[in-house]
């Protein structure tokens, strides 16, 4: 591949650096105006098609398309060049990480926390962190290999495998882990959710993409996400706030429901950051190859989560809350993990 093909972030803007303090804002501009208006989000909330929520489905069609026109799967065709970081991470990614995420989530909503969550609470908290557990990241994972200076054309690799497995994955370990924690499994909506939000914009970000190609390259490519990149950040905001419109009064009524829910979401991106750098590290992989593979492991495709959790459980969800968490916590996490990973780049090999 080419510098031409190669993802054109340099890193976080100023917006993005501070995505945790907007999304914070968005929460509590949600939870006031669901106290307030709580009518017009009863409304919002009624307009529904096959368990879909319309409002909410196309937000996160905002925040997902723009992102998958991103994805080259020509680089799959690379697969082979990387290969002890590509085994890492999907070792981690599709073998470890959805179990432990919902083993902690059993540990902690079930177990550590039963004397302060009501049981039906705990059930659909733990159905959000399983969510979370079972969708790998594929749009911000550009930014954290970017300052980790990570190898791109592997990150490119990554991001394209990974979206290829789960088109065929998700759906299965998702059903799985929620049946095994005693959670109905609503097969139908679950497969429409998949289709709705990983295959159906997968194929339009290809279609997209091959078309921005024909016509003038990679920087066509380029030109087009920087025009649609503001649409994904506001679905994102404003899917929040809808998600906490909806959960208002729950909030205000347990204001520790937040920071409970994400005790086991940080101890899951530490250890699952750890437990990959640490692979990495064994199998003597170069750094510019190993930051990215554990960081890619480490980040959530949250977009995905809390379009499922939606769909599956609706908007005024605990699963849907928890998902929301998700993205709170996963900006700090990562910036966090992306330091660390630079001051000890002497650990491993250059090449």
């Amino acid at each position: 591949m080419t510098e031409r093909t190669l993802p054109a972030e340099s890193g976080l803007g100023t917006f993005e650096r501070w995505l945790s303090v907007w999304v914070a804002l968005a929460i509590g501009a949600g939870v006031l105006l669901g106290n307030l208006f709580p009518n017009l989000f009863g409304f919002l909330a009624s307009l529904e098609v096959a368990s879909v929520n319309l409002p909410v489905a196309v937000l996160i069609w905002a925040m997902v398309y723009p992102m998958m026109v991103g994805v080259d799967f020509g680089a799959l065709r690379q697969i082979g060049d990387r290969p002890k970081g590509l085994i890492v991470t999907l070792i981690v990614n599709w073998l470890i990480k959805p179990f432990t995420m919902a083993a902690l989530g059993v540990l902690f909503f079930n177990y550590v926390f039963a004397g302060l969550i009501p049981p039906d609470d705990a059930q659909a908290y733990l159905a959000g962190v399983i969510l979370l557990g079972a969708a790998p990241c594929t749009a911000m994972v550009f930014v954290w290999s970017n300052l980790t200076r990570g190898d791109p054309t592997y990150t490119l690799v990554q991001v394209s495998v990974n979206d290829v497995i789960m088109v065929f994955a998700f759906a299965p370990i998702v059903a799985f882990l929620l049946g095994v924690t005693d959670i109905v499994v609503p097969w139908d909506t679950l497969l429409l959710s998949v289709l709705l939000y990983v295959m159906a914009p997968l194929l339009a970000g290809y279609f997209t993409r091959k078309r921005l190609v024909q016509r003038g390259g990679e920087a066509a490519v380029d030109a087009f996400k920087a025009l649609v990149q503001p649409f994904s950040v506001i679905g994102l905001l404003v899917t929040v706030l809808l998600l906490f419109a909806f959960q208002g009064e729950v909030i205000l009524e347990s204001p520790l429901v937040i920071m409970l829910i994400a005790v086991p979401l940080l101890i899951q991106s530490y250890g699952i950051f750890f437990l990959a750098y640490a692979a990495a590290r064994a199998w003597r992989v170069p750094f510019k190859v190993a930051a990215p593979c554990a960081l890619i492991g480490t980040s959530n495709f949250f977009e995905l989560a809390v379009a499922v959790a939606i769909s599956l459980f609706g908007l005024g969800s605990g699963a849907a809350l928890a998902t929301v968490v998700g993205v709170l916590v996963e900006v700090p996490v990562m910036l966090s993990l992306v330091a660390f990973a630079n001051k000890t780049r002497h650990w491993f090999p250059s090449e």
